[in-house]
């Protein structure tokens, strides 16, 4: 994960503020100076998204050992966003005309400056709307949908996370099926595995009664948030949740304590707590990342 972490790390520009411009915040770059990146999400007892925290609000521990953050930055961060559509068989008819209907709702809530792709799954993972702020584009991509084949979900996300891989700053990608996946190439392992190396935040959604359990996992371990639908009308309020989470987040950034040594491979956890008195607060980040 050379971009979460590097061998030529990213460097942000001094300790920044709450409320710094996250442009300014993102542009520092250092090959002498490592620097770990985690995007933390602060929620209260309701789910609802907290706001206002500042820096000595947060610890950061990797590997157990408590960290000494040298970077905040709290706001609305420019993003890179990865949609991922199903269109197979399953979702003919009304789930489908919902689901288009949710996902332009979804791309129309994101900032201006925010970047977008979409991918259509069915057999085959079909970027259909290739990386931009065009939301005209998009919605149109969205709107010629049609069913198709089956459900190759685990496929989908790999290939979503290879094209976000060469992207810089924060990403995110929200998919969403409501099958069980039939004829994926990447087995769960491997999915769980390429997740480990991205540096996006993963949101999937299941419509329907059940829940792969490797998908609560991808959004565990990367700092994101899975959902469990009933039905597919209750995608669009879901889509929207998400949006709103995306549009404000916590930027910590740290210098491991153990440095990294250049030929390293190795997995070092992270966790993110919060200080003092907050009863009743839950923070989600990224669970670790490799050196490799």
């Amino acid at each position: 994960m050379r971009r979460l972490i590097a061998a030529a790390a990213i460097a942000l520009a001094g300790s920044a503020s709450a409320g710094a411009q996250q442009e300014g915040a993102l542009a520092k770059f250092s090959s002498q100076v490592q620097l770990v990146e985690v995007y933390a999400t602060v929620t209260d007892e309701r789910g609802e998204l907290v706001t206002g925290l500042r820096q000595n609000d947060f610890q950061v521990y990797e590997n157990n050992r408590l960290q000494d953050i040298s970077t905040f930055v709290a706001g609305e961060f420019p993003l890179t966003v990865a949609l991922g559509v199903d269109r197979s068989w399953s979702m003919a008819g009304k789930p489908l005309e919902l689901a288009k209907q949710a996902s332009r709702g979804f791309l129309n809530q994101l900032k201006t400056g925010d970047r977008a792709m979409v991918v259509a799954i069915s057999s085959t993972a079909d970027i259909i709307a290739p990386l931009s702020t065009d939301r005209l584009t998009q919605g149109r991509a969205i709107a010629s949908l049609d069913p198709w084949s089956t459900t190759a979900l685990r496929d989908a996300i790999v290939a979503a996370l290879d094209r976000l891989a060469p992207e810089s700053g924060r990403q995110a990608l929200v998919l969403f099926s409501d099958g069980n996946d039939r004829y994926s190439s990447a087995t769960e392992a491997e999915v769980i595995a390429r997740a480990r190396r991205s540096n996006a935040l993963i949101y999937p959604i299941t419509i329907g009664k059940q829940r792969p359990a490797f998908l609560a996992e991808l959004a565990v371990l990367t700092g994101g948030r899975s959902f469990l639908l009933k039905d597919a009308t209750e995608l669009e309020k879901t889509l929207s949740t998400i949006a709103r989470e995306l549009r404000y987040q916590y930027l910590l950034g740290y210098a491991p304590s153990n440095p990294i040594e250049e030929s390293a491979h190795e997995w070092r956890s992270i966790r993110v707590t919060l200080t003092g008195n907050h009863s009743g607060l839950r923070v989600r980040a990224r669970d670790g990342y490799t050196t490799d």
